[in-house]
């Protein structure tokens, strides 16, 4: 097999554009790759192939999941999950309020499971090498997070978001994907404390940095500071406190424009990134999200709380090279005045260390490069490369 010949296949989400991203970046290498989801979302993200129809019936969907596994079996050659997902996937569901709706969720899950067992041997079976990204909620678990971190997105989401069943759902099919899979990637490195010890930290890549040129808008001092924010979970990304300390910051007489961006497609976020001079990611993740990257890509210093105990999981050189204004629930007020105090040259040279880091650290093609070697090396083992 040449590297022309090389067919790789991402599936079953569009979360954060990262399978799409690594996808389209492997086509420019000359790897054969396609992306499929079951369905998309608001962002809109490019996938070459939607599995489901909105109107589609039960049977019809898991005739459709059935026909995919066995496609993706007999026409590929390396699988490349996405968010911790199989095309056999089951869920926690909330608490069934009905004997019927009990048996129902049970015969659900034993179906999903048997198949989900299924669908991996028989990706074995071809030969197939499998790939895992953990992205955050794939992986990330109440208790765990409760335990190990002052702040987490544990704290703040409402109950059933994380629970004693979601937690030990999660550690299942990690441990299970671990038997499979070749390699595990976190894009999160405190997913680290959780993921089998091989699991590896790597960036995100979801963008193409020659399409996200940086707009420094840090300078213009014609008009009040323009603070950006994106919460795609309000609660969790501490959007109540971020809003709580603008709104006093604005009591005291501090000037800004805050642009709040939310429930809109990727293309229509990023015109509006484009305007602001700062944006502010979260406060209990305890890393940067995708967002981040965008936001830093069209030169933004982005404001986001970095958990100190998971920077062993990273690079040490990216550690340095980390250039974000430090958040945290307890501080974030004071965080927000120091930034509406800054020189705006100040924010301009941090803007430009912000788009310098994101061409370092989350340069798609090198990225994409290693990763395309981490599937030549899984093909070499089997004897087809």
């Amino acid at each position: 097999m040449s590297k022309s010949t090389l067919k790789v296949l991402h599936l079953p989400t569009t979360v954060g554009g990262n399978p799409q991203g690594l996808s389209k970046q492997l086509g420019k290498a000359g790897v054969f790759s396609k992306t499929w989801a079951f369905q998309g979302n608001y962002f809109n993200y490019d996938c070459d192939h939607v599995i489901w129809n909105q109107d589609d019936t039960f049977i019809s969907r898991e005739f459709k999941r059935l026909r995919a596994i066995l496609n993706a079996a007999a026409h590929f050659d390396v699988i490349h999950f996405n968010f911790g997902q199989t095309l056999a996937q089951r869920s926690a569901k909330p608490n069934a309020t009905s004997v019927l709706k009990k048996l129902k969720h049970t015969l659900s899950d034993c179906y999903l499971d048997i198949l989900q067992i299924v669908e991996l041997n028989l990706y074995k079976a071809y030969g197939r090498p499998l790939f895992v990204h953990y992205q955050g909620d794939d992986a990330r678990q109440g208790d765990v997070s409760l335990k190990l971190f002052k702040y987490s997105a544990a704290q703040r989401v409402p109950e059933g978001h994380y629970s004693a069943e979601t937690d030990a759902l999660k550690r299942k099919m990690i441990q299970r994907l671990n038997k499979y899979c070749a390699q595990i990637y976190a894009v999160n490195p405190d997913l680290l404390h959780i993921l089998p010890k091989r699991s590896r930290f790597i960036p995100y890549c979801h963008i193409s940095l020659d399409e996200w040129q940086p707009f420094y808008t840090q300078r213009d001092n014609s008009r009040p500071l323009r603070i950006g924010h994106a919460p795609t979970n309000r609660a969790a990304k501490g959007t109540d406190l971020i809003l709580a300390a603008l709104d006093a910051l604005a009591a005291e007489g501090y000037q800004y424009e805050l642009v709040l961006v939310e429930g809109v497609s990727n293309a229509e976020a990023r015109k509006k990134y484009e305007s602001v001079d700062v944006l502010i990611d979260q406060l209990f993740y305890g890393w940067y999200g995708g967002l981040a990257v965008e936001a830093m890509a069209l030169g933004k210093p982005v404001v986001v709380y970095i958990r100190e105990e998971d920077l062993g999981f990273i690079p040490e050189q990216m550690k340095a090279d980390l250039p974000f204004i430090q958040a945290t629930p307890d501080t974030v007020k004071e965080t927000l005045r120091h930034v509406l105090e800054m020189p705006r040259e100040e924010l301009y040279r941090l803007a430009q260390c912000s788009r310098a880091y994101v061409e370092r650290w989350h340069d798609p093609v090198k990225i994409a490069k290693e990763i395309q070697a981490d599937y030549e090396k899984a093909l070499h083992h089997k004897g087809r490369f």
